[in-house]
């Protein structure tokens, strides 16, 4: 990804319902105030958090997301958590926390 920073963490996440386990993989990046987490599958490319990010920081990423869609990507040392990203997904596709 040239011109983002660099990935922090890869990871997979697991959630649990009664009949069967569900693992996520996650994109973390660390941002001046906290971090900034991506669950690449839940992403389908809509871009309300693009349109929305008062930094303008988020960008499509050359990787694809769910349905085959293009998915978002950061620039984590411009992000300024205000979370706004987070709470206009509708897939829940990206955490924010504040430190």
């Amino acid at each position: 990804m040239v011109g983002h920073s660099e990935l922090k963490d890869r990871s997979e996440a697991t959630t649990s319902t009664a009949d069967q386990d569900q693992r996520f993989s996650v994109e973390r990046w660390a941002t001046a105030r906290g971090s900034w987490t991506l669950f690449p599958e839940l992403c389908k490319g809509c871009g309300l958090c693009i349109e929305r990010c008062p930094v303008d920081v988020i960008k499509w990423s050359p990787e694809l997301g769910a349905y085959g869609t293009n998915r978002v990507t950061v620039k984590a040392e411009g992000c300024i958590t205000c979370k706004i990203c987070a709470y206009y997904c509708p897939d829940a596709a990206i955490s924010v926390t504040v430190r």
